[in-house]
């Protein structure tokens, strides 16, 4: 049933069953008593590009994008944010009479869910990142605006690290960022975020037990009904934990107020969600 007056977004992904963004969206809306419709859209994986124009024509305001489409997002978008830039990834649009303008709203959302939710600032603390591919990647630019006292970035090819490493290290400032193996990670760690898809697999990063310390915050991104081997194996050796269910609330809020202009407050629609 269409509702006359009422703006419409969607999430597009495939797989896109599982999406928990339209219950988000829908308790921001009643919170914010904004009008909107939001649904899932299963696009076709030669089709992403014709399903966004299609949702375009029938009103569409925004979208979400989940995975695989993220770089395809980047490579549709007419403008891009400072931070889609830097992500290399799109996982927002905005559909104005401009055209199509791609967001990143990832980084942003971990960094809230760390230092908002967690309680645990960025500012002055070392901070491991593991994996080197898109998810790390957009939560690179976020990190580094809080001033850590270093970003340790670990990736099974180092070369992907340190590409990431030459693109970063002139916003970090002398020596702050760093690339490395899984094996070549040195020290410990105040906070360690998993930004592999081992989680995915039920696997672990080769990491040493010795990158956590008690009083670690250990994040993973990924999230599930039972916590995942990576936040068992950081538990085990005196981390504190958490999964991505935090960022995932917390990157569609800043969507949200990219598209509507109004920050929805999130802590309940979070507790609601566990």
């Amino acid at each position: 049933m269409e509702i006359h007056g009422v703006d419409k977004y969607c999430v597009f992904g495939n797989p896109i069953a599982h999406s928990k963004s339209p219950d988000i969206h829908a308790a921001f809306a009643a919170a914010t008593e904004q009008r909107l419709t939001y649904e899932k859209r299963l696009a076709p994986l030669d089709g992403f590009a014709q399903a966004v124009h299609a949702f375009i024509a029938e009103g569409g305001k925004g979208a979400n994008v989940t995975v695989p489409f993220k770089l395809e997002a980047y490579r549709l978008a007419g403008a891009l944010t400072v931070r889609a830039q830097a992500a290399g990834a799109v996982n927002t649009l905005l559909f104005d009479e401009y055209g199509i303008t791609g967001d990143n709203t990832d980084g942003a959302g971990l960094v809230a869910d760390i230092t908002v939710n967690a309680g645990v600032p960025i500012a002055g603390k070392r901070v491991l990142l593991l994996g080197a591919g898109g998810a790390a990647r957009g939560a690179v630019l976020p990190i580094l605006e809080h001033r850590p006292a270093a970003l340790a970035i670990a990736n099974r090819t180092v070369a992907t690290a340190e590409a990431l490493v030459q693109q970063f290290a002139p916003l970090g400032g002398e020596g702050v960022v760093s690339a490395s193996g899984f094996d070549g990670v040195d020290g410990s760690f105040d906070i360690v975020i998993n930004a592999t898809s081992a989680s995915l697999q039920a696997d672990l990063p080769p990491v040493s037990p010795s990158v956590f310390h008690q009083g670690t915050l250990a994040l993973d991104m990924m999230y599930g009904k039972e916590p995942t081997v990576f936040m068992r194996f950081a538990a085990s050796h005196g981390a504190s934990v958490r999964d991505g269910l935090g960022m995932l609330v917390e990157q569609a809020a800043e969507a949200f107020h990219g598209w509507r202009g109004v920050r929805p407050r999130t802590a309940e629609v979070l507790a609601n969600l566990r």
